[in-house]
């Protein structure tokens, strides 16, 4: 029964990255994310419910629409993967409870900040300016969480970005990180509290350059190519959230 329920929650989860696709295809573009109702982006034929099952129609279509044969993005089941297992790992760990709720509710918008990051290298207002005031509202019901952590986690994860970013722009005389980053880590400190964010910078900041690096060297592409810092401080943070001891790195 266990192991059922266990299921149940991931399927959940995964309708719930189904819905999380709409969003990072739409929001970008200002595009409602209700309607109109999900349809290929080629042949612009409405996708049928039994096409449109999490995970599943993807693999018995095998990654093509059934109407113009056109490849389906990998963005659409690794997003729905992805959610389905973050939410079964926010059941197992805080269960069904308030904080769990929201702590999903969380992991989400990360989620869709990230995979909108890769895509276009920008992250929407619309997500991390209603999510900042929406942390702070947060730390109401959040045992661990206090407004004021939450307000001086928002105060330092935007405030030491934009010194960062200011930094590079005296220093370079052009732009180096967006504003979307700065407001982004000012959401997470929202949510997590101040003292999440030096490990946040870390964790972002090696991850990042690691990969940065790779990339470049696989791909021989120029020192500054740019490299989407956003998914990075999702990571940190998501890594934090379900491993919160890990914040003695930064605070022994």
């Amino acid at each position: 029964m266990e192991m059922t329920f266990y299921i149940f929650v991931f399927f959940f989860g995964a309708i719930i990255g189904s819905f999380l696709n709409v969003c990072i295809c739409r929001l970008p573009e200002g595009k409602s994310v209700i309607w109109p109702a999900s349809h290929c982006p080629y042949c612009q034929t409405q996708i049928k419910w039994y096409d449109n099952i999490p995970l599943l129609s993807f693999l018995l279509l095998k990654g093509h629409c059934r109407y113009c044969g056109k490849p389906i993005s990998w963005q659409y089941p690794v997003v729905e993967l992805s959610t389905g297992i973050f939410t079964l790992l926010i059941y197992w760990k805080y269960g069904l409870s308030l904080p769990g709720l929201i702590y999903l509710l969380f992991v989400c918008a990360l989620i869709v900040v990230s995979f909108i990051d890769l895509k276009l290298q920008i992250i929407p207002d619309v997500i991390s300016i209603p999510g900042i005031f929406c942390g702070l509202i947060a730390s109401f019901f959040l045992p661990e969480l206090s407004l004021k952590d939450a307000l001086y986690g928002a105060l330092l994860g935007g405030g030491i970005l934009f010194l960062v970013a200011y930094g590079y722009y005296l220093i370079r005389k052009k732009e180096g990180m967006g504003g979307g980053d700065i407001k982004l880590l000012a959401m997470i400190g929202a949510f997590l509290g101040w003292k999440a964010i030096p490990f946040v910078i870390l964790i972002a900041s090696l991850t990042g350059s690691f990969i940065g690096i790779l990339w470049i060297f696989l791909q021989k592409k120029d020192k500054y190519f740019p490299i989407p810092f956003g998914p990075f401080l999702a990571l940190g943070a998501i890594c934090l959230l379900f491993f919160p001891q890990l914040i003695h790195i930064s605070f022994p």
